[in-house]
């Protein structure tokens, strides 16, 4: 895959001007709606739970990019319409049956992801590798929109794209999130990424207007032609 997938962080997006968003990244043929689920326990925040994800569903068919920071997600994926084609991550470290929940994503359609935290290395990623479509790797510490990106992060890509790729696994796509500025889309890109979480460093913006620009010139950082 050379070009760069767009997945539009809907925990960014202001409800009052969700409908415009929609339609913009509709027009602008954007990939995935990335839905960040979080408990308040595995990470000190809440976010997006089951019923916004029915509504959202209502409102398009841009299909979604699950993103799960709960504890126990064995217990708790089938709350939600995660629907076939859906990407969806489940955080290695937030269960002791990781392969049980990439199991389960992978028995009703979805592409699991195995996610990882700046301090996870990438090697977990190995016992996990025939479970799952890609890895996710979180460039900020998971919980809030609006950090800084971990330096080592990039790197931290660049290794396991080659581990991926020397270990026949060319197939599984890297996925990065956390502070996705069109700079950093970029150095992610040139690391092996290939699908990037756009919220408040590139996309998502206080005024809806100007959103089609702002798609624009993301897409010049994540496609080699760009």
């Amino acid at each position: 895959m050379d070009n760069g997938m767009i997945s539009v962080s809907m925990m960014c997006v202001h409800l009052g001007q969700i409908k415009e968003y929609l339609d913009a990244f509709k027009r602008n043929n954007i990939e995935y709606l990335h839905i960040d689920v979080m408990d308040g326990s595995f990470v000190p925040n809440f976010t997006l739970y089951p019923d916004y994800v029915k509504q959202l569903r209502d409102l398009t068919d841009i299909p979604f990019d699950f993103h799960f920071m709960i504890e126990k997600p064995e217990e708790r994926l089938q709350w939600f319409d995660i629907r076939e084609g859906d990407y969806a991550a489940v955080h290695y470290e937030s269960t002791k049956h990781i392969a049980k929940c990439l199991q389960y994503l992978r028995s009703i359609g979805a592409k699991p992801i195995l996610a990882i935290n700046p301090g996870t290395p990438i090697c977990v990623v190995e016992e996990a590798v025939d479970f799952i479509d890609g890895v996710l790797v979180m460039t900020v510490n998971p919980g809030f929109a609006g950090q800084k990106l971990v330096p080592n992060t990039v790197d931290k890509a660049r290794r396991l794209r080659k581990w991926l790729d020397e270990n026949g696994h060319e197939d599984i796509i890297i996925e990065t999130d956390g502070n996705m500025s069109n700079e950093n889309c970029r150095k992610l890109y040139e690391a092996g990424a290939r699908m990037f979480v756009a919220g408040t460093s590139s996309l998502v913006k206080p005024q809806v207007e100007g959103i089609d620009e702002r798609i624009a010139e993301n897409r010049k950082n994540i496609c080699p032609l760009g």
